[in-house]
């Protein structure tokens, strides 16, 4: 699940800031017209015209980016396999670029890989803000009541700059927008039924069409899941409790790893040095010496280093911030950054209209913060889910959390590692009791964020399902023998996310 932005992006959100709002189509949803990518020309693409509003089906549309990979064997071709790769604010698009270095042969065989850019994100029709407004953020950590006041009234501002910019489809960016607009796509696809894999934020989408088209799922594969049924306290309770298990994780590995970074030293003794440094503002990452790092970024790297995992990479990290030597090769500066340019993309505004996140007071959120050191004590909070909620205060939710509603035949296959630090293990089996009969868990007994790729028992299974709906037993998991494996430094910064994504 990540934040993406593609020269492509970028050049679209330019185009757009010259007027007030986006403009928009009156033309009715239909046909794609495929041509090869400009950006990939082994790929093709097309837009799809979707309306605004849903509720208003013959109203405005926008054109929502789509991207295709043929089947590679067409005798053997199942059909179109849909697409989303997290965020929000990941792009679909892109994935179909990449789908040749995640897929495998087999699966690329049996479908047309099919992904689209969601509803206010990237090529479809971006939410945005004007820059100066958005580089008047304040810092994400609230530490007094003045700080909560001050994000309270700067959230109204940005939220109504926002609105502005992007035009009538900012109050339409939900899940469940998104789900009918995949729905769309299937039709447009000419489809019976959809195949959609899902990673991440990417689940959510999958969960809100199981519910509005149940009866027109063939199979639905959703790797590391979101739960919408959490309130906020739960939401980030469970975020801290699944980082700190993932810095766990990877301090045992340093513990038993000759080649860890930080071998014979103890991690967590260095990690508390680290954090007492960006806390006293004497912390700088390299390249971005104009400004100290705060204790946010710190946190960031710890689940960007757990979510490949890159623990060799994170331990490497650390010793640099520690005052040691640098990596061969240092991540971007983690956590949001100040833009250049007239105009910024915001996809929190999705995360927003999808999960309820108000806090009514410092007090009320003191309260949250305390609750997650409790179970975070290394790694404090989730910094992600931490770094979106003042931006949602007192937003308005179209798509608030509740209980999963599928009234569906088709067994819809859920999957998830056990040490996740960004979907802990415990949504994707949370949303598994919801489903109950209707859904079949795949448990990787690993680390890291999303388990397609990770192992053959992790990935044929999906294969397996998606191809002939042939489903894992009953409580079944991928078993991985030691530790996660030693690579080398060109795949731990492929490991390593660099795009910001929360989910």
């Amino acid at each position: 699940m990540r934040r993406r932005s593609s020269l492509f992006a970028a050049a679209l959100v330019a185009a757009l800031s010259v007027l007030p709002a986006a403009p928009v189509s009156a033309e009715p949803a239909g046909a794609i017209t495929w041509a090869p990518c400009e950006e990939e020309p082994t790929t093709e693409c097309g837009t799809l015209a979707v309306p605004i509003d849903w509720s208003r089906p013959d109203g405005p549309t926008i054109d929502m980016a789509v991207a295709r990979r043929k089947a590679t064997d067409p005798s053997a071709r199942v059909g179109s396999l849909v697409i989303n790769p997290g965020g929000p604010g990941g792009s679909g698009v892109e994935a179909v670029y990449g789908a040749p270095d995640f897929f495998t042969e087999e699966l690329r065989k049996r479908f047309d890989i099919v992904g689209f850019d969601p509803r206010g994100v990237g090529r479809s029709h971006p939410v945005i803000c004007s820059a100066p407004v958005y580089n008047r953020m304040p810092h994400a950590v609230m530490k007094s009541h003045a700080d909560f006041l001050r994000w309270t009234v700067y959230a109204k501002v940005l939220r109504a700059d926002c609105r502005a910019r992007t035009g009538p489809l900012y109050d339409h960016v939900d899940s469940r927008n998104v789900a009918r607009d995949m729905d769309a796509l299937r039709a447009a696809l000419g489809e019976e039924k959809l195949n959609y894999y899902g990673i991440s934020y990417g689940t959510l989408i999958g969960q809100m069409y199981a519910e509005l088209f149940p009866s027109r799922i063939r199979a639905m594969a959703l790797d590391s899941n979101m739960d919408h049924s959490l309130g906020v306290k739960a939401f980030l309770d469970t975020e801290a409790a699944g980082v700190e298990d993932a810095f766990d994780q990877f301090v045992g590995w340093c513990d038993q790893e000759p080649s860890c970074a930080l071998y014979g030293k103890d991690v967590r003794a260095v990690w508390e040095r680290i954090l007492a440094k960006a806390r006293a503002g004497t912390l700088y990452w390299p390249g971005a010496e104009e400004q100290p790092m705060t204790e946010l970024q710190v946190l960031y790297n710890g689940v960007l280093g757990t979510e490949g995992p890159a623990w060799q990479l994170l331990s490497e990290v650390m010793r640099m911030l520690d005052g040691g030597e640098p990596p061969s090769w240092i991540p971007p500066l983690p956590g949001r950054q100040p833009v250049s340019g007239p105009v910024a993309e915001l996809p929190t505004a999705v995360l927003c209209q999808d999960y309820n996140l108000t806090v009514r007071s410092y007090r009320e959120y003191a309260s949250l913060l305390r609750s997650s050191k409790r179970l975070a004590p290394d790694m404090r909070y989730n910094p992600m889910p931490i770094e979106d909620l003042p931006v949602c205060l007192n937003h308005p939710t179209t798509n608030p959390q509740h209980r999963l509603n599928y009234t569906g035949e088709a067994t819809i296959l859920l999957a998830s590692s056990l040490h996740d630090p960004s979907t802990p293990y415990a949504w994707t089996a949370n949303v598994a009791r919801q489903l109950g009969s209707k859904a079949r868990l795949l448990t990787y007994e690993g680390w890291g964020h999303r388990i397609y790729g990770k192992e053959e028992c992790s990935t044929v299974p999906i294969d397996n399902y998606l191809i002939s709906l042939t489903l894992p037993p009953e409580g079944y998991h991928c078993e991985v023998g030691g530790r996660a494996e030693m690579r080398s430094s060109k795949q731990q910064r492929e490991l390593w996310p660099t795009d910001g994504l929360p989910f």
